[in-house]
């Protein structure tokens, strides 16, 4: 009977191992549909940003108590599931916690905090429902998460909390059965948070509680490789990809735009003639700007991805505080899904337009508060730029007050349409 458990814990193992490599597979392909871009500048600052945004989560503080919350799941996250190594090695070898001959009175200690951060993490997800579903906070009722991104969001905190109590079931049970002398439980001292609830499992048999530790047991481990697979089709794929994406931060001063050096020659050329080329050099002038994931670079897509859809970029945009259609939350999430839709081979449609329109992109005014607030480091004012740069270079399509702007600036190097030479005026006027 044991052979049997052990292979079916390989096939569960085996396939979740199988589909996350090839869902991280096509989200590699995804994000590599943008053009090639150099993050590699800096390393020190970097490996700064990664500690401090990723894994000291720095701009969560501004919110001491939500940020508290926050870290311990994140906390839960990590440092629980290191007991998932020796459930994975019990489920391959047929054993029953391996590690507490080896660790001693320690693995006690160690299981203790385990049990600790599960209530935490419990309570901490408990609050994270209420705040989203009774109280109802204004950027997690936004029409931006209509559908699937709210019960996504639900799904997984439900989740999370119910792979806890597994746990803490599966230790209560395991507590009464060493105390006694079950085979296969070996004595390991009483755990800190499911020993004071050993009492109400009294009662029951031996066979049923070695049914129950065995039933949490396998849905414990079992919903983790389940989970681990869903995360790579949720907003919590961010619990990977902010870490990658805190890295490759661009680290040049906020709202810079990305200069264009081909075309910075041509106006150098129009400017002084007698430094261009007699004969054709055949580089290609590229494109001006974003119309389709194509056309941006991988970190805009990797921003995409890792995009935690909290919402704290919309709540201080104050374009879309004022009731324009502009919604930093939503341009990442379309962008996501729309690399997601031409990596599936959709050629008929363009980010520009199909899923972005032009009333969104020119309500943006380039303020930064949505990069500034963003807790992974996203750029939405980036694929913003570069798809305006599109519309305005590549089809001219711009408002009349840009147009007449740009004629200004072109004629009379100031955007006012006065002359140089009459600036002044004003002054005896």
């Amino acid at each position: 009977m044991q052979i049997v458990s052990q292979l079916l814990f390989l096939a569960a193992l085996a396939a979740a191992i199988y589909f996350f490599s090839r869902r991280a597979a096509g989200i590699r392909r995804s994000i590599m549909l943008g053009r090639d871009i150099d993050l590699s500048d800096q390393p020190a600052r970097r490996w700064n940003n990664l500690l401090l945004l990723a894994f000291g989560q720095k701009k969560m503080f501004r919110n001491p108590l939500v940020a508290v919350l926050h870290f311990f799941v994140y906390a839960g996250f990590v440092i629980i599931n290191l007991e998932i190594l020796e459930i994975m090695i019990d489920g391959l070898a047929g054993t029953h916690r391996i590690f507490a001959p080896y660790l001693g009175s320690l693995y006690n200690v160690l299981i203790g905090c385990f049990e600790i951060l599960a209530v935490l993490v419990a309570v901490s997800c408990a609050i994270f429902l209420v705040r989203r579903n009774i109280l109802k906070l204004k950027r997690f009722i936004s029409r931006d998460l209509d559908g699937w991104p709210r019960s996504d969001a639900n799904y997984i905190l439900i989740t999370e909390i119910v792979l806890m109590l597994l746990f803490l079931t599966m230790n209560t049970a395991d507590g009464v059965l060493q105390t006694r002398g079950a085979a296969h439980y070996p004595v390991t001292g009483s755990f800190w948070v499911t020993g004071a609830f050993q009492p109400l499992f009294e009662g029951m048999s031996d066979s049923t509680l070695t049914a129950i530790e065995r039933g949490a047991w396998w849905l414990h481990i079992l919903g983790i490789l389940g989970f681990l697979n869903y995360l790579t089709w949720s907003k919590h794929l961010h619990i990977i990809l902010a870490f990658p994406n805190a890295y490759f931060a661009r680290l040049d001063s906020k709202g810079k735009m990305e200069n264009m050096p081909a075309i910075q020659q041509e106006v150098l050329y129009a400017m002084q003639p007698e430094m261009a080329p007699t004969e054709p050099t055949g580089t290609e002038v590229p494109k001006f700007g974003a119309k389709d994931v194509a056309d941006l670079t991988w970190k805009n897509l990797l921003d995409a991805y890792a995009c935690t859809e909290c919402g704290r970029c919309s709540a201080a945009c104050p374009a879309t505080q004022t009731g324009k259609a502009l919604s930093p939350r939503l341009i990442m999430m379309k962008t996501r899904d729309r690399s997601e839709a031409l990596s599936r081979g959709e050629q008929d449609k363009t980010l520009l337009r199909d899923y972005i329109t032009e009333e969104e992109l020119r309500a943006c005014t380039s303020c930064n508060a949505c990069v500034m607030e963003c807790p992974v480091s996203i750029n939405p004012l980036d694929i913003i730029l570069q798809m305006r740069r599109h519309l305005v270079m590549e089809e001219s399509s711009a408002p009349q007050e840009w147009t007449l702007m740009f004629s200004n600036i072109e004629n009379n190097m100031a955007p006012w349409k006065s002359s140089p030479d009459e600036r002044d005026a004003w002054i005896h006027a």
